[in-house]
């Protein structure tokens, strides 16, 4: 199978006897391959481990949440709301039905959001939340099942 390539050149494709067919490449989203991404994503590691440091992230992050405009996040803004009581059960030891990875995810995208020198800095109107949101969708379609998870147990364990 042949790999894609990270371009939007659409791409034609034809076989004998059919018509022509023509098919957009996925290209990966800026945001997602931004030096601040990758500064989130080493970040997340080390506040895995350390509940403190979630705590502040947490803290951050729900004050930021509490500020912005919620129409860049569309319909994954309840999922972002799910991601901090995620977070904030995890670093008071409520919840660790959660696996690594997962958690590094939603680290990520908390550490991420709360960048104000993220891809599009926070101070351009409305664009400088389109790329937060963005990295929130994509740990959404990544995290869905935890995320899921995580509200059934919020409902079923109290």
């Amino acid at each position: 199978m042949k790999k894609a390539k990270a371009n939007s050149k659409p791409r034609v494709e034809k076989k004998p006897g059919q018509k022509k067919v023509e098919r957009r490449v996925a290209q990966p989203k800026a945001a997602l391959r931004s030096e601040a991404f990758a500064r989130a994503l080493a970040d997340a590691k080390a506040h895995a481990n350390d509940p403190e440091r979630l705590r502040v992230l947490f803290e951050e992050a729900a004050r930021k949440a509490a500020a912005v405009p919620r129409d860049p996040f569309e319909d994954s803004w309840p999922y972002v709301q799910a991601m901090l009581r995620l977070v904030r059960a995890y670093f008071r030891g409520e919840y660790r039905n959660i696996s690594q990875e997962g958690l590094l995810w939603i680290i990520t995208a908390l550490n991420y959001f709360v960048d104000p020198f993220d891809l599009i800095p926070d101070e351009v109107p409305f664009l400088g939340f389109v790329d937060d949101a963005t990295v929130m969708s994509f740990t959404v379609s990544r995290t869905r099942q935890t995320l899921d998870d995580f509200m059934t147990w919020e409902i079923t364990a109290f």
